[in-house]
Formats: structure tokens, sequence, C-alpha cells
């Protein structure tokens, strides 16, 4: 089973160069371990381009989809045998990241 782990953060700038290398350690295990399926950080959110196509034309609009406190800084894709195990891998990440994460299963 995949699970989307996204980290959850209230400021742009990226980890410290100890979040960094921790996040790294991390990534090496899940590799090591098997549950590394991909990951990646993102930019911040006013670098964000949201597109609705369900018209007769597409409308781009600057910006992200929507205003918040808090905003995705980046994820994981993880494969676990069960919830109980992404879990378990999604708080270690959250311990090494220095941030919120949330985990989800793809269907």
């Amino acid at each position: 089973m995949q699970y989307l782990v996204s980290v959850i953060h209230d400021r742009t700038a990226s980890g410290t160069p100890e979040e960094m290398a921790a996040i790294d350690a991390f990534n090496d295990r899940l590799q090591t371990e098997g549950h590394w399926v991909f990951a990646g950080g993102l930019a911040a959110p006013d670098a964000a381009t949201v597109i609705d196509n369900r018209g007769q034309e597409a409308l781009f609009t600057d910006g992200p989809f929507l205003e918040s406190k808090e905003y995705l800084a980046g994820f994981w894709v993880i494969e676990a045998p069960d919830l109980d195990v992404a879990l378990k891998l999604a708080a270690e990440g959250s311990k090494h990241c220095n941030r919120k994460v949330e985990v989800r299963p793809f269907l």
C-alpha cells in the first residue's frame, strides 16, 4: 500500500542545515528499508499557479489555491504494509524534518 505523507509548515524558509541533514538520513533509511517511492520539497505558496479548465477556456491564477497560515512544504510517497507502519514512519519523518505531517492512503 502506498501513502502520501504531506509535510505541513507555517513558514516559507527551507529547513536548517541540521534539519536537512536529518531529512537526508531519514530518506536514506526509507530507501534502505524498501519504503521509499518518491519525495520532494516544494517552493513557497506564492510560486504556485492555479489552473481551472472546467469552462471553455483555461483560467490561470497566480498564487496558492487557498490562503492559509500553513501550507504544503513537501511530501513523501512511501510504501508500507499497513496504516500502522505508515503512521510510525510518518512520526519519524515529522521528527526528522521538525514539521507536522499528514498521512493519507492512495486509493
